[in-house]
């Protein structure tokens, strides 16, 4: 089941944007894919609800009466839009989650600082330090009368971080956006050129997407359809809060019985995950 994360700590950088358009891709493509939206102001689930039933369907991420967020049954496609000022903890359990990290990052100066910030705590966490993970950044919002692109790109290299592609400033992602629809999903006419920039980012994420046997999926694709619902643990997050900034996690770990002691010599991150429960396929 791949996982795409879209991570920024900075508000404002397109997260949601980039999240709904990954996701409207996967399922043009025919797969049941989630968007995952876990930010607290909940951009991406208000964007689902104002799309038509017609449109190749979305699944949002659905609550149980103990309100855990739970992956819906029969789900191949996982993407997280994550929420701002994400760091710690709650972004080593993304990591955990995640085959891929895509960062949207603006021109400006700040926006190029917050990321850089946000690599290098990305870069002390081993999933990503040995490339098991993968990083990307997305330039968004690009003017392209401007050398923004170009900026974004030097910048990106000088980090050793991959630069996927850039989006241009339009109001056709807003207008779209608004009637529940992506770039995608309007008339090829309509949006020629901002498909013709996706194609540079959707090269970059196909491997991930598509692969020839999904990384944490251990099973031929006809015996993992049949296992989608029960190979994730009973929620994928331990709580709608643990990955709001700010939650404490402290309480949700403490709720579950602990797998420290009787293993001392597991590194820290699979300990933790041993005492949330998190199952094997989600701790490569």
């Amino acid at each position: 089941m791949p996982v795409i994360a879209v991570v920024n700590r900075k508000g404002g950088s397109g997260k949601s944007t980039f999240a709904a358009h990954v996701a409207a891709w996967c399922a043009l493509q025919g797969h049941k894919v989630m968007l995952g939206d876990v930010d607290r102001q909940q951009s991406s689930r208000n964007w689902l609800r104002r799309r038509h039933a017609d449109l190749p369907h979305i699944a949002p991420w659905a609550l149980d009466q103990k309100n855990m967020l739970r992956v819906p049954t029969g789900i191949s496609h996982v993407v997280l839009d994550t929420p701002g000022g994400i760091h710690g903890f709650e972004l080593a359990r993304i990591v955990m989650f995640a085959d891929a990290i895509v960062m949207p990052v603006c021109s400006s100066l700040f926006d190029r600082e917050s990321a850089a910030a946000c690599h290098a705590e990305l870069m002390a966490l081993p999933r990503i330090a040995n490339g098991r993970c993968r990083l990307a950044v997305v330039g968004m919002r690009i003017d392209g009368r401007t050398r923004a692109a170009e900026v974004l790109r030097d910048w990106s290299a000088g980090l050793g971080i991959p630069f996927a592609g850039a989006l241009r400033e339009t109001q056709l992602y807003v207008r779209s956006l608004e009637r529940g629809l992506t770039i995608f999903d309007l008339p090829p006419g309509q949006s020629q050129i901002d498909l013709a920039q996706w194609e540079p980012i959707l090269d970059w994420m196909r491997p991930i997407l598509q692969p020839a046997q999904a990384a944490n999926d251990g099973d031929t694709d006809a015996v993992a359809a049949t296992r989608i619902g029960n190979s994730r643990p009973d929620s994928l997050m331990p709580a709608q809060e643990s990955l709001i900034h700010g939650s404490r996690l402290s309480v949700l770990s403490a709720s579950r019985p602990a797998a420290t002691q009787s293993n001392p010599g597991v590194p820290t991150l699979t300990r933790v995950a041993e005492s949330l429960g998190v199952p094997r396929f989600l701790k490569r």
